[in-house]
């Protein structure tokens, strides 16, 4: 045996070492020294010695039981409440609960599901819905600005007597077109915010005007719609008075697929970015006042904040068309000032 002694070893070469150790202490050596040459722990060499007295060498074979597992009454009573409730619970979690709600059993929801399995048994669930694919955009949109706008709410709850504020943003240029404060977010609110959004982008004509001062008006049949407005299915997206307005309005209706909000991502951003760098927002309590303060930090996000996603222009310059031009003078300078640097280093003699 050569370097220090293994993990396990068995009784037989226990009994070796042990008496390599007590000839060396009757020759004069100490414990330890005879421990540090044979490569052993000393505290392993008292242990050894007391087991040799008790003639407990050799290790225990491995195994025994966990103190906190399963009694077999417990796994039968699952079994039973498979049989019995299976049916109607159709989950491994509520059949856990089930056995304690009927004082049967109390085991976790990943006991119940590990002794079906081993079992052989299977719930039958609840099946998962079919993911629906998201539908292309139609063919008479353009990707340009006034095109593709996306409208929502979000909630402001220290304002308490009008909390909700719907806005809508264009997904061409990313600017925030306008926002409506309520109490209530149903259709006559969606129809003020839309009324308001048209106006502000001149899209609002006097003949658009008229036909939404009558109340009998019908829906233009021109062909091209004005645009495409992209919405979840909130309550107030869905009215049959918020469609009749978007038909008169020549505005064509898009609604995301059922819990995907992803769909409507550039609205959640915007309001994402809103709260997180606005947090004072969240703590106006006075409807004017918030109202005021939400026209204030909308003219900041479209005029001043660069946007990431549109190239670090602000919403504004992508609105206008500028925002080609300013990212090309950018690409530009970045090449004129490299030239420039490489041009002065190596006019400079060498250090």
């Amino acid at each position: 045996m050569s370097g220090p002694v293994p993990a396990r070893v068995d009784g037989a070469a226990k009994a070796v070492l042990l008496g390599l150790i007590d000839d060396a202490v009757a020759a004069g050596w100490t414990l330890g020294r005879a421990c540090a040459v044979l490569g052993l722990d000393r505290r392993r060499a008292w242990r050894w010695q007391k087991r040799r007295c008790g003639g407990t060498l050799d290790d225990a074979s491995p195994g025994g039981r966990a103190v906190h597992g399963l009694l077999g009454w417990e796994r039968d009573e699952i079994v039973r409440l498979f049989d019995e409730w299976g049916d109607v619970d159709r989950s491994h979690r509520k059949l856990a609960h089930r056995g304690s709600y009927l004082g049967r059993v109390w085991v976790s929801a990943s006991t119940v599901d590990r002794v079906l399995a081993a079992s052989g048994l299977k719930l039958a669930g609840a099946p998962r819905p079919p993911r629906a694919a998201k539908a292309p955009w139609p063919d008479w949109l353009q990707w340009r600005p006034n095109q593709l706008w996306c409208w929502d709410g979000t909630q402001f709850p220290a304002c308490s007597t009008a909390r909700h504020a719907c806005a809508i943003v264009d997904v061409v240029s990313r600017k925030w077109i306008a926002t409506h404060l309520t109490a209530t977010p149903d259709s006559v609110a969606a129809r003020v915010l839309f009324a308001r959004a048209l106006d502000n982008e001149g899209l609002l004509t006097a003949e658009l005007a008229e036909r939404l001062a009558d109340p009998g008006a019908v829906p233009p049949d021109d062909g091209v719609p004005l645009l495409l407005a992209v919405s979840d299915n909130g309550p107030e997206m869905r009215a049959g008075d918020t469609a009749k307005f978007m038909a008169i309005c020549s505005i064509v209706q898009r609604f995301g697929r059922p819990s995907t909000p992803t769909d409507q991502a550039w609205i959640e951003s915007l309001f994402g970015h809103l709260k997180t760098e606005h947090p004072h927002l969240e703590t106006l309590n006075d409807p004017a006042d918030l109202q005021q303060e939400l026209e204030r930090v909308r003219h900041h996000y479209n005029t001043v904040r660069l946007h990431e996603a549109i190239g670090y222009v602000t919403p504004n310059d992508e609105h206008t068309g500028q925002g080609h031009r300013i990212r090309q003078d950018r690409r530009t300078g970045l090449q004129r000032a490299d030239a420039q640097r490489r041009a002065w280093h190596r006019n400079q003699p060498l250090t």
